[in-house]
């Protein structure tokens, strides 16, 4: 089998379990392996230290699936899809919409598959994962029963991996736009031309968590995309709920949810740039028992956190103005670069200047079909902090 000796020293990460190969850390590929073939990775003195498949053209040149000098073939991927279903199964969290598998936290980079009651989204964004995909696709028919399958390979993370940009149907046509139920409410989803697979599946327990915070309240859904937290804050008994998103699209398919689900009356939509609206609010007097703050990535990368810090302080500084004595925020960061002892000292940050007192209640993740695997901190990338503005 070829292999991939690390520079002597570049061996820590993968000695702690980091499933990651970056091309600074190779000193040698040995054995002339086509991109996207399983490689061994060594350290200096030849030793063993994991298998995965290679890209020579990614700055991920290895991306490790096992520790062990085991075949990585259709029984392996089998073997572990098998894994990642029975995971959830394991933790309550299959759902009639839910993450199948979740890349590095199921170890299997660079693999997604959602799940919406009978339709399976797969996206394959790494060379590895794609030249298997029909493999995967066929592992994935039989282990959850399911037909309908449709490719999500629209991402620009596969520009990083030489890989084209492309969405189709992986087997028979289907209709790709239909309803589906996420804790017992019902939202249309359009896993051909939806935000990420269709829905933002990560935050499904993250809806269920505002449920105290609801009943009798005026609340503010800012970032509110098809209307996920505003929808299930209505469902908890909130007597008037204002959505706000940039995104015509996204609010005509929230008004869309909220008709089918009663709320029509309850629900209120506001288009416009959510730092904008904030302001105005503030400047109308508005006030509210409940803001919730969904913003999109402000950090897609390193570079970016200064600049991110200042954004999500500024949204999350308006809008523990507009809260209510006692009120409470639920802010959230789905921005991998700002770990979340960063996010809690922005948060600190925005308090002070907003000259209110804010006290941490809860400090969540991602659902939990979005497995975080100890030592992998890539894996834990979303924050949503319930907090109570005094």
């Amino acid at each position: 089998m070829a292999y991939v000796a690390l520079k002597r020293g570049r061996e820590r990460r993968a000695r702690a379990r980091h499933p990651w190969v970056y091309a600074g850390d190779i000193d040698v590929v040995a054995g002339d392996p086509t991109p996207g073939d399983i490689v061994d990775v060594v350290d200096y003195r030849k030793r063993f230290l994991g298998r995965g498949f290679i890209n020579p053209v990614s700055s991920i040149t290895v991306r490790i699936l096992t520790w062990d000098e085991q075949e990585i073939d259709e029984g392996f991927f089998y073997r572990r899809l098998a894994a990642a279903r029975d995971y959830r199964r394991a933790v309550g969290a299959e759902a009639p919409c839910y993450r199948v598998v979740f890349s590095d936290g199921d170890m299997l980079s660079s693999l997604i598959v959602d799940r919406y009651e009978d339709v399976c989204v797969v996206q394959t964004l790494a060379l590895g994962m794609d030249v298997r995909k029909d493999m995967i696709a066929a592992a994935l028919r039989d282990l959850l029963g399911i037909t309908k399958m449709y490719e999500r390979n629209d991402s620009r993370a596969r520009e990083l991996e030489g890989l084209d940009q492309r969405s189709g149907f992986l087997g028979d046509e289907f209709p790709t736009a239909f309803w589906v139920q996420e804790n017992g409410l019902a939202f249309w989803v359009d896993v051909a031309r939806g935000q990420k697979t269709g829905l933002f599946l990560d935050q499904r327990e993250n809806h269920r968590a505002v449920a105290p915070w609801c009943d009798g309240a005026r609340v503010l859904d800012a970032f509110c995309y098809t209307g996920g937290f505003a929808i299930h804050a209505a469902a908890f008994g909130a007597r008037e709920v204002v959505a706000l998103d940039s995104s015509a699209t996204a609010l005509e398919i929230a008004r869309l949810n909220a008709e089918k689900n009663g709320f029509g009356e309850r629900i209120s939509f506001i288009e416009g740039n959510a730092f904008d609206a904030l302001r105005r609010l503030e400047a109308e007097g508005e006030r509210f028992d409940l803001v919730i703050v969904d913003p999109p990535a402000f950090a897609p990368g390193k570079h970016a956190v200064e600049a991110a810090y200042r954004g999500y302080k500024e949204v999350n500084l308006r809008a523990m103005r507009i809260l209510a004595p006692a009120g409470i925020l639920v802010t959230c960061s789905c921005s991998y670069h700002m770990r979340p002892e960063v996010f809690i000292a922005m948060l600190a940050d925005a308090a002070a200047d907003a000259g209110r007192e804010a006290r941490l209640v809860e400090l969540r993740t991602q659902a939990r079909d979005h497995p975080i695997l100890l030592g992998v901190e890539e894996t834990h990338y979303l924050k949503c902090a319930i907090v109570r503005v005094s």
